[in-house]
């Protein structure tokens, strides 16, 4: 039986730090199965989880100087939540792990704990009856824990309630900026491609002259999008995200095109309006990602949204793009 300990060392932070930078995210996990932590008996409670690594560390950290048996289900490397929405934290998978573990046989008791955030995956009635184990839905954050265990497993209406702090929204920067950045270094470079092609200079003077403000510009719209945008997400108006977005990219574009262009008056206002559209496009796009980690969304609602949202930022997006162009070669 695999044994955990229930403090976390340099490597397991380092690992979460890099994960959170999106640096082997995808294969953070631990083989799905089950460990024991301290020295659990047949009476021990049997706390579930996903095998993403970080949800396992964070349960366990979560337990200190306490004995538990953790069942891992094989989430495929995704956190609770996620993997709830997406089916791999569910039903089927919970009663195949029980079995495989053999679970009946090492301990006397017929009940397990379960995330509540875990809920939507998992039908509770279904479990018991293909197992004979009983499903308590626990609290939502791991920190919680100790109290909901020594409550008798009651919870208290704060351990039911999810928040979505400023902390908590910070937390998601990294992940979200490495993906934009990603594809902003070809992005960039191809704003200079095009701009040394266009103007009177040699090719590398039209390329610094009509390429460095797209570059700033387009980094002016990912900071907007991945970073200020979860930052002052309750401040901004509407419940769209695609709409809240859309909103604090046009601060951003207004801000970056009072000033920034230094071109003739037609092909100044083309560009002007060109950015103003791309910004706000590409923030507010960037802005949806976040719907996933909120509180402020439902999975019905972010479907919905997206059916309009998406096709909208990409028309607006070419717009934008058709209008640079022309102030470029056209005007």
């Amino acid at each position: 039986m695999p044994q955990v300990s229930c403090r976390l060392g340099f490597r397991d932070r380092f690992g979460a730090f890099k994960a959170r930078w999106g640096v082997g995210r995808m294969n953070y996990q631990v083989d799905p199965g089950l460990y024991a932590l301290g020295e659990p008996d047949g009476r021990t409670t049997v706390l579930v989880t996903a095998n993403y690594k970080m949800s396992f560390d964070s349960l366990r950290e979560s337990v200190p100087s306490r004995n538990a048996w953790i069942l891992a289900l094989d989430t495929k490397g995704i956190n609770v939540w996620c993997a709830a929405g997406k089916g791999t934290f569910g039903t089927k998978e919970l009663v195949e792990r029980i079995a495989s573990s053999e679970l009946e046989k090492i301990v006397s008791h017929r009940d397990l704990i379960i995330p509540q955030l875990g809920a939507p995956g998992v039908a509770a009635h279904q479990v018991q009856k293909s197992t004979g184990f009983k499903v308590h839905y626990g609290p939502i954050r791991a920190s919680d824990l100790p109290a909901f265990l020594d409550s008798g497993l009651k919870a208290t209406p704060q351990m039911r309630m999810k928040t979505f702090t400023l902390w908590e929204r910070i937390v998601l920067i990294p992940i979200e900026l490495v993906r934009a950045l990603q594809v902003t270094v070809f992005v960039i470079p191809a704003f200079f491609i095009i701009g040394g092609f266009s103007g009177t200079d040699g090719f590398w003077s039209n390329a610094l002259h009509n390429g460095i403000f797209p570059a700033a510009a387009f980094m002016a719209a990912v900071i907007a999008g991945a970073v200020l945008f979860p930052m002052l997400l309750p401040l901004l108006p509407g419940r769209a995200f695609s709409l809240k977005g859309f909103i604090l990219g046009a601060i951003v574009a207004l801000i970056a095109v009072s000033g920034g262009l230094s071109l003739p008056f037609g092909a100044r206002f083309l560009a002007a309006m060109s950015w103003f559209l791309l910004i706000s496009s590409l923030t507010a796009y960037l802005a949806m990602n976040f719907t996933g980690a909120s509180t402020y969304t439902s999975l019905s609602g972010v479907k919905k949204e997206m059916r309009w949202a998406v096709p909208t930022e990409a028309f607006t997006a070419l717009a934008g793009i058709i209008l640079w162009l022309c102030s470029l070669f056209v005007v």
